[in-house]
């Protein structure tokens, strides 16, 4: 029985409805792919387009390729899965040129929405194929990357139930998906003003959509790769909704809103410039997994922080009674943030003066060596991402000079020189710490000494 001969579309339907998460991020898979291919979105410092080898983008073209083929093979019942593979030999063993030709154009006639799936799915099998051929040669020109890329992207774009790019917003996955917000949008009277802010929070919630299918906890390449191309898709929205908020500021004439609006813009702008100038740069040249792995997970936490506050700095204009945990139950308010950066900040500060003091003493200081440096790891991982864009390059580039020492420095002629450099540092530190302090939520919040001790005696006990 040929697949577009099936009497009732029921059964995708029915997957349709099921597999809700699957289909979401078919969605974002496609429009990641498809954003891929635009230079301007991809994190990466040489600007020679024609000069440059695009094999490890590729790579991660190929492996969300993978993924989304794996989603499908799961979505497709089985039954229909085996018609379909009985079609393509039936096809090529015992159809003539014409009768092939008819089952072609059935098929993309697209009038059932699982003749789109099939198609969807037929593309990918042969994408596969090719863009492994041409990962062969380890080289692959900026022309031939491209190339691939207005391939993929008609594929997608021709597709008339899955091409994501079809509407703005559409209502099957971007939804505000809390009922507080909702109640909140539904309360303002002006309907275009509604309309607008109800497009900010659809948009916010859409990012946290998006980065709730980055999966933080393998070290597999094609996990890191969809990250990859997920947080590359977001680079290309970020700059859409900017621009949103700048279109629609134009029109707002009350100036508090004006100010909160310009205030998201802003801090989204800031926030992009850290994590694709600095935390992703060159990510994917890095044969380290576990350094690449880290790199996502900053940038993920980095984003859904910054998203997470700015939908609360919303809400809070409209209604503001609204509290952080309501909406987001692990949410952390702006002053908690602060106050956990001033003093992760302090403690690394001591740990350094600690190093410093015990100099003459070769056993100890190699103890001292080995917990700041599981104290920074700590501080790498959880409070990089609260640092100001402006620190955070002085922060990145000591601590990888300093991650690389290894004990035995303390033996050789290299050890004053290494001293000096923690020297300067911790004066940076110190600089870094005035000036948290003096943010105005800090006021009559001092540090605690014996929450401090206590961190610093589980690291460095005795």
């Amino acid at each position: 029985m040929r697949i577009e001969e099936s009497k009732s579309s029921a059964w995708f339907a029915e997957v349709r409805e099921k597999e809700k998460v699957l289909f979401s991020e078919v969605n974002l898979l496609l429009r990641a792919l498809d954003r891929a291919f635009n230079p301007e979105n991809l994190p990466v410092s040489e600007q020679s387009y024609g000069a440059r080898n695009f094999f490890p983008e590729l790579t991660s073209v190929r492996d969300v390729i993978l993924r989304v083929l794996g989603i499908l093979e799961v979505i497709i019942p089985e039954s229909k899965k085996n018609a379909f593979w009985f079609q393509k030999f039936a096809e090529q063993k015992f159809l003539s040129d014409r009768k092939r030709d008819l089952l072609r154009e059935s098929l993309n006639k697209q009038d059932k929405p699982e003749k789109s799936l099939f198609l969807l799915y037929d593309s990918f099998i042969n994408l596969k194929v090719i863009i492994n051929d041409l990962l062969k040669s380890n080289t692959v020109s900026y022309t031939g990357y491209k190339n691939f890329g207005d391939l993929l992207g008609r594929e997608i774009r021709e597709n008339r139930i899955f091409d994501p790019f079809r509407k703005g917003f559409d209502h099957e996955f971007d939804s505000i998906d809390n009922t507080r917000i909702k109640d909140i949008v539904k309360s303002l009277k002006v309907r275009g003003y509604k309309r607008e802010i109800s497009g900010v929070f659809i948009y916010l919630f859409r990012f946290l959509r998006y980065l709730g299918h980055i999966e933080l906890s393998s070290y597999r390449s094609v996990s890191l790769n969809c990250a990859f191309l997920i947080l590359v898709l977001l680079r290309s929205e970020i700059r859409s909704f900017v621009s949103y908020l700048d279109d629609m500021m134009q029109d707002v004439h009350d100036k508090g809103l004006r100010d909160v609006l310009q205030s998201i813009a802003f801090q989204f702008s800031m926030e992009s410039k850290r994590v694709y100038a600095q935390e992703l740069k060159d990510v994917l040249s890095r044969n380290d997994s576990g350094q690449v792995r880290g790199r996502m997970e900053n940038c993920h936490g980095i984003f859904r922080n910054l998203t997470e506050q700015c939908i609360v700095q919303l809400a809070q204009y409209f209604s503001p009674d609204i509290r952080g945990e309501e909406v987001f139950p692990s949410f952390e308010t702006r002053v908690e943030q602060s106050l956990r950066l001033r003093d992760d900040i302090y403690i690394l500060c001591r740990f350094f003066e600690i190093f410093e003091g015990r100099v003459k003493d070769s056993v100890k200081r190699k103890k001292v060596l080995e917990s700041l440096r599981d104290y920074m790891l700590y501080f790498e991982s959880l409070s990089f991402r609260l640092l100001r864009y402006d620190d955070y390059e002085e922060f990145h580039r000591f601590f990888n000079e300093f991650m690389s020492i290894t004990p035995d420095v303390f033996d050789t002629y290299g050890a004053h020189k290494m001293f000096e450099k923690a020297h300067k540092f911790k004066v940076y530190l110190e600089t870094t710490l005035r000036l948290i302090s003096q943010r105005s939520e800090l006021r009559d919040k001092p540090v605690n000494e014996d929450k401090v001790q206590k961190v610093i005696q589980q690291y460095l006990p005795g």
